[in-house]
């Protein structure tokens, strides 16, 4: 099933913006979050089937966001691609072992997105 309804957890204003603006003229449906918390109420109560998650944030990282996330019933069938600006092979490897289906380093390409998030709805 193609992939509609994408969650963005981003603290930056400017990279929500960015990830909303080039998925809504992508034709998806963009739900937005600045923390962990609020990404996970949201990941429950809307049911997204994506997540975008960076890792550095304020309160919960996205690295225990993304854990918790794929270990609850509720929502761990949602893939998470994890798009921060760590860059580390020791930050790829924690995050995948973590529940991200995917790692991507900022800034990001915006056709290598598209094809990462097409390539999960097929």
């Amino acid at each position: 099933m193609p992939i509609q309804k994408i969650l963005v957890v981003d603290d930056s204003p400017t990279e929500r913006y960015f990830y909303a603006d080039l998925l809504t003229r992508s034709g998806y449906t963009v739900l937005t979050a600045e923390n962990g918390e609020e990404a996970m109420m949201k990941a429950k109560s809307e049911q997204p089937q994506l997540i975008l998650m960076d890792v550095v944030m304020p309160g919960q990282n996205g690295f225990q966001v993304t854990r918790a996330i794929s270990r609850d019933p509720q929502t761990q069938h949602i893939p998470i691609v994890i798009c921060t600006s760590k860059d580390q092979e020791t930050d790829r490897y924690w995050g995948m072992k973590q529940g991200a289906k995917d790692y991507i380093v900022k800034p990001v390409n915006p056709q290598e997105l598209l094809d990462k998030i097409q390539s999960y709805g097929s």
